[in-house]
């Protein structure tokens, strides 16, 4: 009797959102959306914050992913976005529930792509179970925070200096004197990195602008897409000290492990200079980072068709 592929992807794709029901049900009350077929190779979505979503790359990029032979897993996590479970907003129980989501999706091994903070909790993950993770992709991840804050400081600085706005350069001076390790001055870095467009490229492509504007109209971004908590990044800040933390060593150390870990990151993204970025490229090793033109912080929508094409490649290798 001739199988019916079709037939077994659609029943593999029920058995999944059964499992992702039960999931849910048992008092975790995660937010988790598949893409593509099961069978298929699994990457899974790490969103930035903390305290933001999966939202924008759901709307504009999960399903384009999937076109391209993954299985795609995009979740918010426990106590932001469309998680309502109760948080403790820690690293362990963060990977507790990505080990969940994998194991109730029969995924034994995954490749992670942790954006912005989810880069960071793609690491300190890999660290403890190196064996669930095939590769780590980090797009527009910090490795330094610190780093970070002082680049947003320099060139916001610069920015105003330019345009003789003393009162802005009165709250950069004010600014440089708070205690840098504070998520009070982490919050007043990333307002002023948002104040002067860090996270958004000067001339987009005709795709991205499309992507920007299906993103703006989508029923998903009405509900819950531009909504950024408060208590998530101050939870973090409280029991992880994660404005403070350098992954440098962290990813040598594992890629002497030989866990494979590559970057995609924007030329136009404000929160890393060209040093930072050549930093890590030494760090990563040859050919393990993409610095894309007419790019920012969200490198899937910016430069989706080469974000993807980076990811064929990436995963294709391990």
């Amino acid at each position: 009797m001739q199988i019916d592929k079709r037939m077994v992807n659609k029943l593999l794709a029920l058995i999944v959102l059964i499992l992702c029901q039960t999931f849910a049900s048992k008092g975790q009350e995660l937010y988790i959306k598949t893409f593509g077929e099961p069978s298929a190779t699994p990457v899974i979505f790490l969103h930035g914050g903390p305290g933001y979503n999966c939202s924008s790359f759901e709307v504009t990029t999960a399903q384009n992913l999937a076109d391209a032979g993954f299985f795609v897993i995009a979740y918010d996590r426990r106590g932001e976005g469309r998680s309502g479970a109760i948080a403790e907003f820690t690293f362990n129980q963060s990977q507790e529930d990505l080990l969940g989501i994998m194991d109730s999706l029969k995924i034994e091994s995954a490749h992670l792509i942790g954006h912005s903070f989810g880069g960071m909790l793609a690491i300190t993950l890999a660290e403890n179970f190196p064996e669930r993770i095939g590769s780590i992709t980090l797009v527009g991840a910090p490795v330094s925070l610190q780093e970070s804050f002082k680049t947003i400081i320099k060139t916001c600085e610069s920015i105003y200096q330019e345009k003789q706005d003393k009162t802005n350069l009165s709250y950069i001076k004010m600014l440089k004197g708070m205690d840098s390790t504070s998520v009070q001055y982490s919050s007043y870095c990333f307002m002023h990195a948002m104040q002067n467009g860090f996270y958004s490229p000067k001339s987009p492509n005709q795709e991205a602008l499309a992507m920007y504007k299906l993103f703006r109209t989508d029923s998903i971004l009405k509900i819950n897409g531009s909504r950024m908590g408060h208590k998530q990044p101050q939870g973090f800040w409280k029991n992880e000290a994660y404005t403070t933390m350098d992954l440098s060593t962290n990813i040598e150390v594992l890629r002497e492990k030989g866990l494979p870990i590559f970057g995609i990151y924007g030329k136009e993204d404000g929160l890393y200079s060209q040093e930072q970025i050549m930093e890590l490229e030494e760090l990563l090793g040859e050919n393990k980072l993409l610095y894309l033109d007419d790019c920012s912080h969200s490198v899937f929508i910016d430069q989706q068709k080469l974000f993807i094409g980076a990811l064929l490649n990436f995963t294709q290798k391990n």
